[in-house]
Parts: structure tokens; sequence; C-alpha cells
């Protein structure tokens, strides 16, 4: 008696779990999101005086999942040629539509994605549809903008050089130095035209707040003495405010590498007082440059973004296409710069 009532109390188990099992959602994962707008290679130019207004709207078809579900759409986007393998999100909503994405708001996406301003780039677009953490996205196949963003300006702490060199005149502009990471340590490369030249640091306009150096010794005293140079050129200052240290150390910049044909020779720049940049035309191959200071390695400048802007000991910048080329390095800035103009 217990061994049937055993198998009754076992069947009557599996039904169950088996009814329990037929109300289960069957996972069947259908179509992906498909994008209805804006259409693929559309093309946009971004500017500061409309940041806020609206950029697109971005339109598409629903994602299946095989079973009722609220369905999440994340809108993705990266650089083209990424596989969007570093992707920042645009927006995420519980519907079809995705409104109210300014144009300011893509172009800081841009910008944080190292792509150059002023000029066009291929970005893309992908949505990403989920309904749980349990259950796998399922993704749509992406649509290329090409957008050209705008410069955004960052004002960042300088230092005024004021010296014999232009006119003792600390109101001066574009005779100053930058602390780019806003530490009280300024950097930047200022050209002397002629030897002999004297300078000094004031904080503002005025020589309210100035530093010289009584010793010539590489620390700075308030309202302290000139600061001398021998030999005319373009000079790296460097001044710790924290410490009260300064260094300055002539350079003279080329152009190395495999496109100009070695590693080893480099490429002499000139200085353009009219642009306040050094520049040099020449023939360039296929392959990578660097700009390097002093025929040698120990002060160089890369580009580990590829976006025109330059770090200490870089990257290798790519040259896809040989011919004649304007070549400019820009040290006026607080962050250094390079452009390459085919002729």
């Amino acid at each position: 008696m217990k061994k049937i009532f055993g198998f009754i109390f076992g069947a009557a188990l599996l039904f169950a779990a088996c009814t329990e099992k037929e109300k289960e959602p069957v996972l069947q994962i259908g179509a992906a999101p498909s994008f209805t707008a804006p259409a693929s290679n559309n093309a946009y130019v971004l500017a500061d005086t409309t940041a806020n207004e609206i950029f697109d709207v971005f339109t598409w078809t629903a994602a299946s999942f095989g079973f009722d579900a609220a369905v999440s759409y994340t809108l993705e986007m990266d650089k083209a040629g990424n596989d969007f393998a570093d992707p920042l999100t645009v927006g995420t909503v519980n519907a079809l539509t995705l409104e109210g994405i300014t144009k300011g708001k893509i172009n800081t996406l841009m910008l944080s994605k190292e792509l150059p301003a002023s000029e066009p780039s291929d970005v893309q677009f992908r949505l990403v549809a989920k309904v749980n953490p349990d259950v796998d996205p399922v993704y749509s196949d992406p649509i290329t903008l090409r957008i050209t963003p705008y410069q955004v300006i960052i004002v960042y702490p300088q230092l005024q050089v004021p010296g014999s060199y232009q006119g003792w005149k600390p109101e001066d502009n574009t005779t100053v130095i930058f602390s780019a990471r806003s530490d009280e340590k300024y950097e930047g490369y200022i050209f002397f035209a002629n030897p002999n030249e004297k300078y000094k640091f004031t904080k503002g306009t005025t020589w309210a707040t100035n530093w010289g150096d009584n010793g010539l010794d590489g620390s700075l005293e308030p309202d302290g003495a000139d600061i001398p140079l021998t030999d005319a050129g373009m000079y790296r200052l460097n001044v710790d405010l924290n410490a009260l240290t300064h260094t300055n150390l002539k350079t003279t910049w080329g152009v190395v590498g495999s496109a100009t044909g070695s590693w080893d020779i480099d490429q002499p720049m000139s200085y353009d007082a009219g642009t306040r940049k050094l520049t040099l035309t020449m023939n360039l191959e296929v392959g990578k440059i660097k700009f390097r200071a002093n025929g040698g390695w120990d002060v160089n400048l890369g580009d580990n973004g590829a976006n025109r802007s330059l770090e200490y000991g870089g990257a290798d910048i790519d040259v896809a296409e040989a011919g004649n080329y304007t070549i400019e390095l820009n040290l006026a800035q607080a962050i250094y710069s390079y452009k390459l103009t085919k002729n």
C-alpha cells in the first residue's frame, strides 16, 4: 500500500512540475532592433552657437525575445572601425524613440573619444536591447554618421613671462606658460629672438606679484632678480610655484621617423614668428613620424590618441599617404598640437 501511495504521490509531483514548466516563458530571440532614423551616412557639422539644439531623433523597430517583457534600449556610440570595443552611452529608454539628445552632448562625446575638432570623423551608433540580467542582450546593426565637432575652449591657469624680449609687458598674453593640471606647476615654450635677453614671472597682468632668481640657482624669490639668457632660440620654461623653483632649456626641434627616411637623422623645423609655430615642408613616405628636441629622445612628442594633441613620449604618428607635406608644431598653447597638410 505504501508503494502504491508513493507512486501516486511521485506522479502527482511530476505532473505539477511539468505543468509549472509549461507556464514558464520560452526564450526565442527573434528580430534585433533596427534603426529607422537617422539614415546611415548622414553628415552633421556641430557649432557651439547651436549646442542646445537637438542633434537628431533616433527611432528603431522593436526587438523580440519570444515573450512579453519590458525591453530596455541603450544607444551606444564609438569611433568607426573600433568595433564598439569602448562604447559610450548616448541614452537609455524603454521606448522605440530617443529624443532630446543635444548637439552639445554629441560634441562632448566626440571630444571624449579624442576625435579632432573642426574635422569630420565617422562614428557609429548601435542599439543594445535588454530584458533582464539573466538574458543576453541583442544588438542592432550599426549606422555610421559623419560628424564634425567643435573645439571647446578650456581656460588653463597661466603665468606671465615679461622680459626685455617683449618690452617688459606682463599684460602680453602671447608670452605666457600654462598649468595644464591647475596644480601651480607651469610649462611652456617661448621664443627669444635675440641673445642676452632677460625675463621674470608674474601672476596676473601687473607687477604686483612677481618672481625672479636672485642667485641664478633655480630658486625663485618674490621681486627677485631678472633671469638672463645667453643664446637666442626657443626655450622650454618650467615653474613650480609650490616649491618656488624654475628651469629653462634651449630646444631645437626636428621631425624624425620612417616616413622621413630615418629614425636617427632629424629634419629641422623653423620658427614662424607670425603664427608662433614651428614648420617644415618636406616629402614624406608612408610610415611614422615623431617630434623631438635637440636631436635626442630625452624630450620627444607623439600622439597617443591620434587626435593631433601631443604628449611627451607619446605614440608614433602615422603618415598614411606619401607626398609633399607642410608639418606644423604648435607649442604656444597649454596642450601641444601638430598638423600635417598634404600640398
